[in-house]
């Protein structure tokens, strides 16, 4: 049975953004108690983005804008953004204060409060609830009212993983326009597992 109450601690988003998605967040639990409604995941897949060199990242060169800030505050926030004029999509804010580094989360396996999720997101199909950035924030209640909110709260936070996990890295989803970091393996999956948004071709 999972506690469903651990929090990651403070120091845990601070690490090297790289080592927070190998050692700390693939595996954790998304958990969410949106409008009275809990459910959780298990996080199966992500992305890296560093500000400081990324040409994919939002805050590339470390540049500051309104839509985001939220990127350059101390690790252990959530920068929440919205797409495609219907899409939220969710990412942990890693590093020390300044330095634009975030993960995007993909997808989730879902692990409680499935016949919420399958009401947010109008779907009766597990498989469908969470993988991807913005079914998974649908199936969390996650909006961009949740921007910046502090992910060791009661609204939105990170379950610690129970088990280590075996992973395999890909190059990151629709980021053509990012030249040569297009090709850069900064996606990380669990391997092997279904509840991710594009499969891995098995060399």
């Amino acid at each position: 049975m999972v506690d469903f109450s651990a929090r990651l601690k403070k120091e845990d988003f601070l690490r090297p953004p790289f080592e927070v998605a190998e050692k700390v967040l693939l595996g954790a639990y998304l958990c969410s108690n949106v409008g009275g409604q809990f459910v959780a995941g298990k996080i199966t897949e992500l992305e890296v983005y560093i500000g400081a060199e990324d040409k994919a990242c939002h805050a590339y060169l470390n540049k500051k804008t309104k839509r985001n800030a939220v990127m350059f505050e101390e690790g252990g926030v959530a920068y929440v953004f919205f797409v495609y004029g219907m899409h939220h999509q969710f990412n942990v804010v890693v590093s020390e204060k300044g330095q634009a580094n975030a993960i995007l989360i993909r997808s989730l396996e879902p692990v409680s409060g499935v016949e919420v999720m399958k009401q947010r997101r109008k779907c009766d199909k597990i498989e469908n609830l969470t993988t991807g950035p913005g079914k998974l924030c649908q199936a969390l209640g996650i909006t961009r009212e949740h921007n910046g909110v502090d992910l060791r709260g009661d609204e939105i936070w990170i379950l610690p993983r129970k088990e280590d996990v075996v992973w395999q890295t890909t190059p990151r989803i629709g980021i053509d326009y990012a030249e040569e970091y297009r090709d850069k393996p900064w996606r990380y999956v669990i391997k092997g597992n279904k509840f991710i948004s594009k499969r891995v071709k098995n060399k």
